[in-house]
């Protein structure tokens, strides 16, 4: 038998901190009120942002296409494991962010690594966000090309870090907006400095795109950024779309050159064509359906004005993602508790996912979500609030 003993040690160490990670099984449809290990809960930590991933058009597209073709995708895209379904997806996302070409990958993890490694090769010099989501961090690491950081939204170092720029190739990499903060990059100006020095510009916007812009453009589109500026647009589906994958956007060379030098793209099963097809109608309803963006955007201003009100601590974000900053590990995770207990799921994220300190309870929202769940929500914060005092 292999000596364990180090990773024991290991995971007691994280147990000790407060900080090991536990799994727990969803037995509903994902929704705002959901069961979670046998209990009701009502739920403020899903991504399901535009309550599309229980639709009912979406769930009978998935349906009627696994009937017509099965389940599994059987090989990866270069074999013969793309399918129809994902070239009629690919032209939708393609027409939606209103770019030449898109390409579906299986995951956001994989088109992360599998497009910052094809772009930049060991010659190349990858600059990240001190705050991106891991994958972007990993694909940076993980591409061969030399990797640094600069802080959170620091344009000053940002400039700094592409005038020492000596490399071949410079991609510069950010979420759109971050998913532990909530906040937005400044992308004109970032966009500004990548042109200014010859770089490429990567948005991630898996928290924007559908949740953001009159048309659910995201990032780019309230910041009104084009393909020129932005030549390299990341997307995910099981946010806001409420199915699974991801996909990347930009002109014909940069789809065919991933299609050619994307490892995890190549070597990867396709995804279900099923999911390709509830995802076209999750997408159509994103883009025609408003009101989902109206009311999201409400359920927040009013979560942030009523939280300010009792005194909280929020951070910088006008997004679905509404983060409590709370800073000691132990008392973010007995607040999450208080509330488990009234109920209501939000989770308490504590380091290494945020940094020392910052400990916080990640509130997320969702256009399914009704006043009488928001009302729940700031009633079992005021009870905290009272307790505290």
């Amino acid at each position: 038998m292999p000596d364990f003993r180090k990773l024991e040690q290991a995971l007691q160490e994280r147990q000790a901190q407060g900080l090991l990670r536990e799994r727990r099984s969803l037995e509903s449809a994902q929704g705002p009120e959901i069961q979670i290990d046998g209990k009701p809960f009502l739920g403020f930590c899903s991504n399901d942002y535009l309550g599309l991933a229980n639709h009912p058009q979406v769930v009978e597209a998935f349906c009627e296409t696994a009937r017509r073709y099965g389940v599994g995708a059987g090989a990866s895209h270069l074999v013969n494991g793309h399918h129809q379904e994902h070239a009629l997806l690919e032209e939708a996302l393609a027409d939606f962010t209103g770019r030449a070409r898109a390409l579906l990958f299986s995951t956001g993890y994989m088109a992360n690594l599998g497009t910052i490694a094809a772009l930049v090769g060991r010659s190349g010099l990858v600059l990240e966000d001190r705050l991106n989501h891991a994958s972007l961090l990993d694909g940076g690491l993980l591409s061969g090309a030399k990797f640094l950081r600069y802080p959170h939204g620091d344009l000053e170092a940002l400039e700094q870090r592409l005038q020492q720029a000596t490399a071949d190739h410079v991609l510069v990499v950010t979420d759109g907006v971050f998913s532990m903060d909530g906040d937005i990059a400044p992308l004109v100006e970032m966009s500004a400095l990548c042109r200014r020095h010859g770089a490429w510009l990567m948005v991630d916007d898996a928290h924007g795109l559908g949740t953001l812009g009159a048309g659910g453009g995201g990032c780019l589109e309230v910041q009104q950024l084009t393909v020129d500026e932005v030549p390299v647009l990341v997307g995910t589906l099981g946010k806001a779309f409420g199915t699974a994958g991801a996909f990347v956007a930009g002109s014909e060379t940069l789809i065919e050159a991933l299609i050619q030098f994307a490892r995890p793209y190549i070597y990867t099963t396709a995804m279900p064509p099923a999911v390709a097809a509830a995802t076209r109608a999750s997408l159509k309803l994103a883009r025609e359906e408003g009101w989902r963006r109206e009311r999201l955007d409400q359920l927040v201003q009013t979560f942030r004005r009523e939280m300010s009100a009792m005194g909280y601590q929020l951070m910088a974000s006008s997004t679905a993602i509404q983060p409590v900053l709370v800073g000691d590990v132990e008392q973010a995770m007995a607040m999450s508790e208080v509330l488990e207990r009234e109920g209501i799921l939000v989770t308490a994220i504590r380091p290494p996912t945020v940094p020392a300190g910052t400990a916080r309870l990640r509130v997320t929202f969702s256009a399914a979500h009704t006043d009488a769940h928001l009302d729940r929500l700031l009633q079992a914060f005021h009870q905290i609030k009272t307790l505290r005092e």
